[in-house]
């Protein structure tokens, strides 16, 4: 037996021991306990525990035989069971990474919104009113050198919002800021900010969308951030934060976001579907991974840039299609099944 098909068994969830026995098992169908723990040099404590392992991986199943020793299942029927055990865990544990790394962003804004000037130059400006949060935004951009970062969610962009961007967007584009937009993809659905985000790429900024955003933000040359103070009403009041202690972790989920996005214009590609999930779109993809994750139907309709509606009605069909009592269940079956990606790349 090579060393490396040992690591890589090791490597599905089998230890040593569990995978000789696995292999004897295949080898020699019609022995007892007795005769494989005599071929192997193993007691029967061994034996058992190895047994025990491989039903737990439901690598094995009874036939009924007197020895009471059951089937292995082939090498191939096994290794997709393995495989999809560990795909599951992987998914879970890059969804927990991710939930970190946006709580990490909100919980700087929320820090901050309390939280006195720091040593290392941070500092922290509070803006209370829309009025106020527009005539900031405008004095900043107005000063943009290099570029202008964005992140906006769905679900409360106006008319009379979006008209009123035109003018510094246009004034920033002429001056040679780069301009980067990250949207959520249901700006497709909502043809004012379709309309808008189109001309702005035509005057040269780049725009992409991805299935959700965890945060409204603009960072302003990559030193200045602007957030809600409070994530459920934008408008209300909104934080200008400045040092590099704040600004490091904030560009970083930024620079993440847009490495996953997918260019306007550019029809998502929903790449690596197996048949039987060939109609689960994008977004319903994004919104099993954010249900999964224990979000309301409200949290996830702002995430999407939809309705709380809508959300519950994509929800209750996900788990209708997944067979799933409840939404862990439905995230734990997606994972199995290798609904959910994580990498953005759909």
């Amino acid at each position: 037996m090579r060393p490396s098909e040992n690591a890589m068994l090791q490597a599905l969830g089998l230890d040593l021991t569990t995978e000789r026995v696995y292999r004897a098992m295949l080898a020699h169908p019609e022995d007892d306990m007795r005769r494989i723990a005599a071929r192997l040099g193993l007691d029967d404590q061994e034996i058992g525990r190895a047994l025990d392992r491989l039903g737990a991986l439901s690598l094995v199943y009874p036939v009924g035989r007197e020895s009471g020793l059951p089937r292995a299942l082939g090498p191939e029927t096994a290794m997709e069971i393995l495989l999809a055990r560990q795909e599951a865990a992987l998914a879970a544990q890059r969804q927990r990474v991710e939930s970190a790394r946006e709580a990490a962003a909100r919980l700087i804004a929320e820090c901050a919104a309390v939280a006195a000037p720091g040593h290392n130059g941070d500092t922290v400006e509070r803006l209370a009113g829309i009025g106020a949060i527009r005539l900031r935004l405008a004095q900043l951009t107005t000063r943009a050198q290099q570029s202008v970062l964005t992140l906006t969610p769905g679900g409360d962009d106006t008319e009379t919002g979006i008209a009123a961007g035109r003018a510094p967007d246009q004034a920033m584009l002429t001056r040679g800021v780069a301009l980067h937009g990250l949207y959520v993809d249901s700006v497709h659905t909502h043809p004012p900010t379709l309309k808008h985000l189109e001309w702005m790429s035509g005057q040269g900024a780049r725009i992409r969308t991805v299935p959700s955003l965890p945060l409204r933000m603009v960072v302003i040359d990559r030193g200045i951030a602007v957030l809600p103070a409070d994530d459920e009403d934008a408008r209300a009041a909104a934080l200008v934060l400045r040092g590099r202690s704040l600004l490091t972790a904030l560009c970083t989920l930024f620079d993440q976001l847009w490495a996953t996005a997918t260019p306007l214009g550019t029809q998502p590609q929903e790449s690596r579907q197996r048949p039987h999930e060939a109609g689960l779109s994008r977004q319903e993809r994004e919104a099993l991974r954010l249900l999964s994750q224990g979000l309301t139907d409200q949290a996830v309709a702002k995430r999407l840039g939809i309705s709380p509606r809508s959300a519950r009605r994509i929800a209750a069909d996900l788990l209708h299609r997944l067979g799933a009592r409840s939404r862990f269940e439905a995230g734990v079956r997606a994972a199995l099944r290798g609904w959910i990606t994580d990498d953005g790349s759909d």
